[in-house]
């Protein structure tokens, strides 16, 4: 079964992926994620369809205590943040986590 990528945050961060054929996004603009950050970030982990689920690392902070830890131990979908901070540097672990394989090993010839 194959899944998709979904992405959540700003406008300006979803559209880049938007156009890139991610198909899967919720657009939080900056004055409403106190609000509703958390149901798009519950609705994505719910989501069977989804296996890795890319968001801004400044947008973490906007998350309650209870969904913040459902992301940082959900294995599938896994969470991956983008934009610095300490979690960014994972980013090659969280995809082989989520997805099963390292898709920068590089294969011998």
């Amino acid at each position: 079964m194959s899944q998709e990528i979904g992405v959540i945050g700003s406008p300006e961060f979803t559209t880049g992926f938007r156009l890139a054929g991610v198909r899967r996004f919720a657009s939080v603009p900056a004055d409403e994620k106190a609000e509703q950050l958390d149901s798009a970030v519950e609705e994505m982990l719910d989501d069977d369809d989804i296996g890795i689920v890319v968001m801004h690392d400044d947008d973490m902070e906007y998350l309650s205590r209870t969904v913040r830890q459902d992301v940082e131990t959900s294995v599938e979908p896994v969470l991956v943040t983008l934009g610095g901070g300490a979690a960014s540097g994972g980013l090659r672990e969280q995809i082989k986590r989520a997805i099963g394989i390292d898709l920068m090993d590089e294969e011998e010839d």
